[in-house]
């Protein structure tokens, strides 16, 4: 029973609190609209992908454990991409004013698990500077790796483009309107149940008796004004009317 009244309560402080809770995620979500559509920079990006190979041997067959060599050294041609002796050219041959540093934050470097491919992707502001500066980072890192390290087989498999209407991978105004709505609906809910328990008004007969600790005899019920003067309307015609009758009589 103490459950169901529970429930009960709870349901009526939401109904009673709907108001505040809707307007809290109304208000979330015209907020990160806003902030999204608006005032946040659409950031672009282009990708490419690079193939590398130690130096070929031609005195034995292609073997597996060249393979597993060359999967190992995957990580050490990562980091090689995003240094300065490749950065520092690439910022250099397109005149970006940028350090190595402030171009790496631009680069995310990575590869499939067991794959000798390199991913080299590039976030913009502009599509076609991500683009140029994935495909030069390619270019310089093909051209300068042979002389960091014994390495001359590397392959540039597909090279980063622009689409005539590129699609920025944030901000999604859509996503962030929606988180924004399911933030403000817990926020709405919670502070409606704050508000609940710091309200120490008496609003029905069981609040006094939990107050006081005394079980209800009686309650008085509420009367409406309206209603009583209509009911007293109709009495005095009710009277008016009687009266003409003896009268008559």
């Amino acid at each position: 029973m103490e459950e169901t009244i529970s429930l009960k309560e709870l349901l009526e402080t939401l109904k009673k609190r709907l108001v505040l809770i809707v307007s809290i995620t109304v208000i979330a979500a015209i907020i990160s609209g806003v902030v999204s559509y608006y005032f946040l920079t659409p950031i672009y990006q282009a990708s490419t992908q690079i193939l590398v190979n130690q130096k070929e041997n031609k005195q034995s067959l292609y073997q597996t454990n060249e393979v597993q060599t060359n999967l190992q050294l995957i990580n050490t041609y990562n980091v090689i991409i995003t240094s300065p002796a490749i950065l520092d050219i690439v910022s250099k041959e397109l005149d970006l004013n940028m350090t190595a540093a402030q171009l790496k934050e631009k680069i995310t470097v990575g590869s499939e698990k067991d794959s000798q491919v390199v991913n080299l992707s590039v976030q913009d502001p502009d599509a076609k500077a991500a683009a140029q500066i994935a495909n030069k980072t390619a270019e310089v890192f093909k051209k300068e790796i042979s002389n960091i390290m014994n390495v001359n087989n590397v392959s540039i498999l597909a090279k980063a483009d622009v689409s005539e209407n590129p699609a920025p991978i944030k901000p999604r105004p859509l996503l962030n309107v929606a988180i924004a709505m399911i933030v403000g609906l817990m926020a709405g809910v919670g502070l409606a149940f704050l508000l609940e328990y710091f309200n120490n008004t008496i609003k029905n007969e069981q609040d006094v008796e939990k107050l006081l600790g005394l079980p209800i005899l009686g309650i008085i019920a509420t009367i409406d004004d309206q209603k009583m003067e209509e009911s007293a309307a109709r009495r005095a015609a009710r009277n008016s009317q009687v009266r003409g009758e003896n009268v008559g009589a």
